[in-house]
């Protein structure tokens, strides 16, 4: 059998965009004589949706959308995801067509997505099904990696999804694909869609595996693609990609989920404040890379303790990228807020609130443009200072997007590197090798309070991803005030990531065999008021 995998970009919501691109790939599919085409999980409706799931008059238009799908459907078989409305509730479906009518649906069983909780009900899992001749088993989302003994009379595995990408977890889902094939002795063919929604990106990279559990087909990762496996011919194995191309996935997925949530959204055009330091370098590129040099600004916004080589580092690097800039000193207004407010502060000692008050002249400034312009304001936070607090509320947060605040410190110098390899140095060395600083106050460093960012990512990812205790990270090796601190740190300012912009969503490793990689969000969540010290 001649399978047409589909993986497309769908946009939530935009059902008739989405159906032309379902029918458009049926249509491609007849031409190249496949016997059946494969669509992503929940493509008609697009992902997540959220409450719309709770819309009946969504649902409506999605079951309206699949009879003008079937309708096409003369000759070739399809499966596509769609929500389902039952009298339990909303399902995630595969709609099964032949011969232009929608022979019936298959839900799924395990609900295990935070974004899916509340929004989905569990429905009875796979089912078998024969399609010109051939004996498949249709499964739908994470039901894969749950269901095993599969009936003898299966030829084919055939699994529609809707994951996201998350560091590893694409080696994670080819390793458990493999074994499923081989263990099974049966052909399995996986379809994913690709792009961004919102703070979600899908990377895409669907394939095929056959009976040995071989993979002879991967898709592009990050782009739209379309590839026939046929269950009777055969390939060449082909290998996943290592975790050498791990900053380039990360870069890849950075750079789609920034693009689409401009273009899906109706924008163009972004902003952005530029220090001279490595995390605003890291976002203006990435910003040139999606939107085009020609739709990005920025402002060099120097205050009284900022260096003349970062205000030099800072032009250079949009020199270099092409971006327009402007340089708006902002010491005039900071002496004046400050001297405004002497009636009240006055003859205190020089504190975080000077230099919260410069970051916040900076947000003024940077919204000002975005409202005047059009610009979109990208934030260009880090996880590790989010996680610390780092960032001061309505200033280093400000921003309607924010590409990179789910990379640890370490990880935005990676990607920079990357980014210099592959695109000709747009960052100038000095900024990747001089020592981190929110130049906020004469001298002032980052390791004034902490230590170097190496250590503080180790012990993050301790904490927040791997969900250790502190007297383990302490028998690991680390230094125990340190780790009290950084502990600290991260449970006083639950209250900022609160209130953060979309945040590009790029850990979310796999439930298996290691515990998940978490967002702060949907993924890492905890009570505003809490008194548990774990």
């Amino acid at each position: 059998m001649k399978i047409a995998i589909a993986q497309l970009n769908y946009t939530i919501g935009d059902i008739d965009g989405n159906t032309s691109k379902i029918i458009d790939a049926i249509n491609r599919a007849k031409t190249e004589k496949a016997d059946l085409v494969i669509f992503a999980e929940q493509a008609v409706s697009g992902t997540p949706a959220f409450d719309l799931l709770r819309k009946t008059t969504f649902l409506e238009l999605c079951e309206d959308a699949l009879v003008e799908i079937a309708s096409c459907c003369d000759g070739i078989a399809a499966i596509v995801g769609l929500p389902i409305l039952t009298d339990k509730g909303t399902i995630s479906a595969a709609a099964l067509i032949q011969d232009r009518k929608v022979l019936r649906y298959i839900g799924k069983k395990y609900i295990t997505a935070r974004r899916e909780m509340g929004f989905l009900v569990p429905s009875k899992g796979f089912e078998y099904a024969t399609i010109k001749g051939h004996r498949c088993a249709i499964i739908v989302g994470d039901d894969l990696s749950r269901e095993r003994d599969f009936d003898r009379s299966v030829e084919t595995i055939i699994s529609i999804n809707a994951r996201k990408y998350g560091r590893g977890s694409m080696t994670y889902r080819y390793e458990m694909m493999r074994h499923l094939a081989f263990v099974e002795g049966k052909n399995l063919v996986l379809v994913n869609q690709v792009g961004g929604s919102t703070d979600i990106v899908y990377d895409g990279t669907s394939g095929a595996l056959n009976s040995r559990g071989e993979l002879v087909l991967m898709m592009k990762s990050f782009e739209e693609d379309f590839r026939i496996f046929d269950t009777k011919a055969k390939s060449d194995p082909v290998t996943v990609p290592t975790g050498n191309d791990r900053t380039r996935m990360i870069y890849e997925a950075a750079r789609c989920g920034l693009r689409d949530f401009f273009f899906k959204n109706g924008y163009t055009k972004a902003c952005i404040g530029l220090s001279g330091g490595i995390d605003s370098a890291v976002v203006a590129c990435l910003a040139a890379d999606a939107l085009g040099r020609e739709n990005v600004r920025a402002l060099l916004m120097p205050s009284p303790f900022s260096s003349d080589n970062s205000v030099e580092d800072a032009k250079e690097l949009a020199r270099r990228l092409g971006i327009e800039y402007n340089v708006i000193p902002i010491s005039e207004i900071y002496t004046s807020v400050v001297n405004t407010l002497k009636p009240v502060i006055g003859g205190t000692e020089f504190d975080s609130t000077e230099e919260n008050i410069q970051t916040r002249i900076r947000t003024v400034l940077l919204m000002a443009v975005q409202n005047k312009t059009g610009y979109v304001l990208l934030n260009s936070s880090n996880k590790s200072e989010n996680a610390l607090g780092l960032c001061t509320l309505y200033g280093d947060t400000a921003g309607a997007f924010s590409p990179t605040g789910d990379l640890y410190k370490g990880e935005i110098y990676d990607v920079a590197r990357y980014i210099n390899r592959t695109q000709g140095d747009p960052i100038p060395e000095n900024i990747l090798t001089k020592e981190p600083s929110s130049e906020l106050h004469p001298g002032q460093k980052d390791t004034d309070i902490l230590p170097p960012y190496e250590v503080v990512d180790a012990i993050l990812y301790r904490m927040i991803e791997e969900g250790q205790h502190r007297e383990e990270i302490v028998n690991a090796g680390f230094d125990s005030e340190v780790v009290e601190k950084i502990h600290a740190m991260i449970m006083r300012n639950e209250k900022k990531r609160f209130q953060f912009p979309p945040v590009r969503r790029l850990g979310g490793g796999p439930p298996r065999p290691r515990p998940a990689t978490c967002s702060f969000g949907h993924e890492r969540l905890m009570p505003l008021t809490n008194k548990y010290g774990d």
